[in-house]
C-alpha cells in the first residue's frame, strides 16, 4: 500500500550526493530502475531526472518492517529513502555520475507501486516508436529523454535571458486569428458566439509582430506556438514551436549580428560547443549551383559541377537534348566509390528517379585509369578526358550525371543524391556544426499550379533596392532582402527586412495578383497601420524544435517535444483527434458530412 509523505522532505536528487558528503544523512526520491536480492542485502538503482544513485539495505540497518518493503520493490515502484552516504565497497561505477558511492538505507517509504511496464525504461530503447508513443508518460522517464527536454528547457532560458539583456520585450501575440489562407493550411476553429464564423491558430506571429513594430516596441521576441495543417510528413508536427523576434529601425547586417552572438551564446552555454564568428554566408545562387539546396550541408564537400559547356556538342542524345531545351548537365565527384557494382548504381538511378528524374549517368574511373562508362559509345575519348578533367576526377572516383530541361530539377536531384551518398559514405559527423547564412533569396517564384508568381517567403518581404527597377519588367530576377540560417542542412532559422514604403507594398500585392480589395480582406488590419507611420523593420524565427534536435544529436523532433504527434498529426496517448458531442456541434451550428463510401 502507498504511504504518504508524512512531512518528510527531499534533501537532494539522486545525483546531487557526492563523496564530500560521506557520513551524511541525506533523503532521496525518485523511482526504482532496478533492486537486486543477493540475500541479506538489496541492491537498489534510484533514478530521477538527475540521474542514479545505489541504495544498499541491510536488515541490521533499516529494521525488519523496512527490510520486508525493500524485498517487495520491483521497477519503477515510487520511493522516499533516508540514509547515509558511503563511499562504494563493491568498486567504482565509473560510468555514473555517482559511481563512486552509495546510500546506506536507514528508512523507506514506498509512495507507490507500479504494474510492469509495457517496455524497459532504459536508454536507447528499442521498443518500437508507436508502443513508446502510446505510453509516452513512461517513454518520458528514459534518461536520454529527460537530458533532451532539460537541453530545450536550457535552450529557452540561455535565449530569453540573451534577448532581454540586447533590449528584446517578451510580448504575446493571439493564438485566435483570423484565417489567411496563403501558404500552408490553417487549423480552423468555429465560433460559437459568432455562427458561421471561424478563428484560425497561427501559422506564426507574423502580422502580430510588425504590428508591435508600429506601436513603438521596437524589439520584440516571443517563445511561440505556431500550427500548420500540413500532408503527411514523416518528420513534421501539427503544432511546433518558434523563437521569433522582430526588431525597428534595423537593416541585415543588424540582424545577423545579434543573431550569431545568440547562437554563440546559445551553443557555448547549452552544449558547451564554441561558434565561431563570424558565420559564413553565401548567396542563395551560390548554394544552388554549388550543393543543388537552399540548405546546404558544409560538413563534406561532393560539390556540384556544371559540365553543360563541355557536352554541349556531344552526341550523347540524353545531355543534348536537354540543352537544346534550354536545361544543363550537371554532375557529381563520388570519391573512392569507383568500385561500386552495377546493382548500387541502378539502386541510385531509382533513387534520382523517385524526385521525377528520368535517369542517371555514370563514368568509373577504374585503378588502371580507363573508364567503365554508361554512355562512352556516345563520345569521343577527348571529350570523356574533359569531363573527367572538369569534374576534377581521380583513380577510382564514380562520377554521377544528371541532365534535363529543368535545371532547377537536375539542381534538385543532384543536391539530394549528394546528401544520399554522404549517409552512405558515413559523412554526416554529428558532433561537428556548420553553419551558413544564406542571403538574397528570389523574391517571387513561378507557380505552374496557379498560373502567377508567388511569394518565396511572405507578402511583405523588402526587394533589394537594387533590384526595384526590375520588378515591372523581370519580376522573377529580383532578389529579397531575405536570409536563412543553416545548420548541417538544416534550415532552423529565417527572417527578412519587411517593406514600410507603401508604394512597394502595393506593387507587390499587384505582382501576386492580389486585388487591392483581396489585400484588404487579408491584411487590412495591417495596411491600415501602416497609414500612421511605421519604421524600418526586420525579423527572424527559428524552428526551436528543429534547433534543439541538432543540438541533441537527434535523429527525429519527435525526440526533443514532451507530447508530439505521429506524422498523420495524432497521438497514440491521448488518442487526439476526437470525435465530439452533438451537443456541442448543435451549439457551433456545425453538421458532419457523411463520408462517402470509397467503393462508389
Amino acid at each position: 500500500m502507498a504511504e504518504s509523505m508524512k512531512g518528510l522532505k527531499r534533501t537532494h536528487r539522486c545525483t546531487e550526493v557526492d563523496n564530500t558528503m560521506t557520513g551524511n544523512t541525506v533523503t532521496v526520491m525518485g523511482w526504482v530502475q532496478k533492486s537486486r536480492n543477493k540475500g541479506g542485502i538489496i541492491f537498489v538503482d534510484l533514478r530521477d531526472r538527475s540521474g542514479l544513485l545505489q541504495i544498499i539495505f541491510e536488515e541490521a540497518n533499516v529494521g525488519e518492517e523496512a527490510y520486508k518493503k525493500a524485498e517487495k520493490l520491483r521497477s519503477e515502484f515510487v520511493i522516499a529513502v533516508t540514509g547515509k552516504v558511503a563511499l562504494r565497497e563493491g568498486g567504482i561505477n565509473p560510468n555514473l555520475k555517482t559511481g563512486d558511492i552509495e546510500i546506506i538505507a536507514e528508512n523507506i517509504r514506498i509512495l507507490s507501486e507500479a504494474e510492469t511496464p509495457p517496455f524497459p525504461i532504459e536508454e536507447n530503447s528499442k521498443t518500437k516508436e508507436e508502443l513508446r508513443l502510446k505510453y509516452r508518460y513512461l517513454d518520458l522517464r528514459r534518461p536520454d529523454l529527460q537530458r533532451n527536454l532539460m537541453l530545450r528547457s536550457k535552450v529557452a532560458n540561455i535565449t530569453r535571458q540573451f534577448l532581454a539583456d540586447e533590449g528584446f520585450m517578451e510580448i504575446e501575440t493571439p493564438i485566435l486569428n483570423k484565417s489567411t489562407p496563403e501558404g500552408a493550411r490553417d487549423y480552423l476553429v468555429p465560433s460559437r458566439v459568432h455562427p458561421g464564423s471561424f478563428y484560425a491558430l497561427p501559422q506564426s506571429p507574423q502580422i502580430f509582430k510588425q504590428l508591435l513594430m508600429c506601436s513603438g516596441y521596437d524589439r520584440y521576441f516571443q517563445i511561440a506556438k505556431c500550427f500548420r495543417d500540413e500532408d503527411l510528413r514523416a518528420d513534421r508536427q501539427p503544432e511546433f514551436t518558434q523563437i521569433d523576434m522582430e526588431l525597428s529601425f534595423v537593416d541585415i547586417e543588424d540582424v545577423i549580428d545579434v543573431n550569431e552572438r545568440l547562437l554563440a551564446r546559445l551553443f557555448k552555454e547549452a552544449i558547451g560547443v564554441e561558434v565561431s564568428l563570424p558565420i559564413q554566408r553565401m548567396t542563395w545562387k551560390e548554394a544552388m549551383e554549388r550543393f543543388g539546396s537552399d540548405k546546404p550541408d558544409l560538413r563534406f564537400g561532393m560539390e556540384l559541377k556544371n559540365i553543360t559547356d563541355v557536352v554541349k556538342d556531344c552526341d550523347f542524345v540524353v545531355f543534348k537534348g536537354a540543352i537544346d531545351e534550354g536545361g544543363s548537365v550537371r554532375g557529381i565527384n563520388a570519391e573512392g566509390m569507383g568500385s561500386m557494382p552495377r546493382k548500387k548504381i541502378d539502386a541510385l538511378t531509382d533513387f534520382v528517379k523517385g524526385y521525377g528524374l528520368k535517369g542517371l549517368a555514370y563514368l568509373a574511373i577504374n585503378e588502371d585509369g580507363t573508364y567503365k562508362c554508361s554512355f562512352a559509345k556516345f563520345m569521343k575519348q577527348e571529350e570523356l578526358d574533359k569531363i573527367v578533367e572538369r569534374m576534377e576526377g581521380k583513380k577510382g572516383d564514380l562520377l554521377l550525371f544528371a541532365a534535363d530541361k529543368k535545371t532547377k530539377l537536375v539542381l534538385d536531384v543532384l543536391g539530394a543524391l549528394r546528401l544520399h551518398l554522404a549517409e552512405m559514405q558515413g559523412l554526416l559527423n554529428k558532433d561537428e556544426y556548420r553553419f551558413v547564412w544564406i542571403t538574397e533569396f528570389p523574391l517571387l517564384e513561378w507557380s505552374d499550379e496557379e498560373g502567377r508568381f508567388t511569394a518565396m517567403h511572405h507578402p511583405f518581404t523588402m526587394p533589394m533596392e537594387e533590384d526595384l527597377e526590375l520588378i515591372d519588367t523581370d519580376p522573377g530576377a529580383v532578389r529579397a532582402k531575405a536570409y536563412d540560417i543553416v545548420l548541417n542542412g538544416n534550415e532552423i532559422g529565417g527572417g527578412s527586412v519587411r517593406i514600410h514604403q507603401d508604394d512597394i507594398q502595393e506593387k507587390m500585392f499587384e505582382i501576386l495578383g492580389f486585388t487591392q480589395e483581396r489585400a484588404y480582406e487579408q491584411f487590412g488590419f495591417l495596411l491600415n497601420a501602416f497609414k500612421y507611420g511605421v519604421p524600418p523593420h526586420a525579423g527572424l524565427a527559428y524552428g526551436m524544435d528543429r534547433l534543439v534536435m541538432l543540438m541533441c544529436k537527434e535523429d527525429s523532433i519527435r525526440d526533443v517535444i514532451a507530447f508530439p504527434k505521429m506524422k498523420d498529426a495524432s497521438c497514440l496517448m491521448s488518442e487526439a483527434p476526437g470525435r465530439v458531442e452533438k451537443k456541442q456541434l448543435d451549439e457551433l451550428g456545425i453538421q458532419l458530412k457523411e463520408a462517402e463510401d470509397s467503393e462508389e
